[in-house]
């Protein structure tokens, strides 16, 4: 299994940390958060890690190096400019191979990935979306689900049917990259296109998301990971 971390943004929301640098090495009890992912990945049984980087992405790299001292392989894909998260896939299409995940950058979760690589593999469609039934609670939900499939998703529509969010992890055969045009071009807009086609797989998940990619996602975040440290710490006594 492969994933592909999106993780060149200039994380704006998340100002004045971001400063000076990416919000993949921003210091959460004293380990950066991509470490957490890692982490994460290593416990589902992934390993091989494309990093996609951008902005400051140099710090990432000298950070993490090619992932051996944290237990992974990392290989990294470049952008010298901002070029949205699906031109980012695009960008690094010749380091991914034929089915891969996506986690972005700032996302921490809780899913099985075996169990939802299992899913999609079971079924003739070329991308699956995690998926939570959020009803606004962490943010505004912005996916409509019929059946197995993705009906309907926009961040900038309101329908009453509008329940679930894009949890974070998602799946696609790399066949999908062909659909991406050069230059910037977000997932968001991605997402529609596999829609409309009855192409897009959904996964539900159900337990909530972390996002640091704002200031009070990444207190909640802290929270979430003070909690568990105490839970560990405990347990060893």
């Amino acid at each position: 299994m492969q994933i592909a971390i999106l993780a060149g943004g200039l994380a704006t929301r998340l100002r004045p940390l971001s400063h000076e640098q990416p919000k993949s090495i921003v210091q959460i009890l004293g380990k950066p958060f991509l470490q957490y992912q890692l982490d994460f990945l290593k416990r589902n049984g992934i390993k091989d890690i494309v990093l996609c980087i951008g902005h400051l992405g140099e710090q990432i790299e000298n950070y993490f190096e090619d992932g051996r001292k944290f237990g992974v392989s990392i290989k990294y894909s470049r952008e010298d400019k901002l070029i949205g998260t699906a031109g980012a896939l695009k960008n690094a299409k010749d380091l991914l191979e034929d089915v891969f995940f996506t986690l972005y950058g700032d996302s921490y979760l809780f899913l099985d990935l075996k169990a939802a690589l299992s899913f999609f593999e079971s079924k003739n469609k070329p991308a699956l979306m995690s998926v939570y039934k959020n009803r606004d609670r962490y943010a505004k939900s912005n996916a409509v689900i019929e059946g197995e499939l993705v009906r309907k998703y926009s961040k900038d529509e309101r329908a009453a049917d509008m329940v679930y969010i894009e949890y974070g992890v998602n799946i696609f055969k790399k066949e999908t990259l062909e659909m991406i045009p050069e230059g910037h071009f977000p997932l968001e807009q991605l997402f529609p296109q596999l829609i409309e086609r009855r192409e897009l797989l959904a996964y539900e998940v159900r337990e909530r998301f972390y996002d640091i990619g704002s200031h009070q996602g990444l207190e909640e975040f802290t929270e979430f990971a003070t909690n568990a440290s105490m839970t560990t710490l405990k347990g060893v006594q």
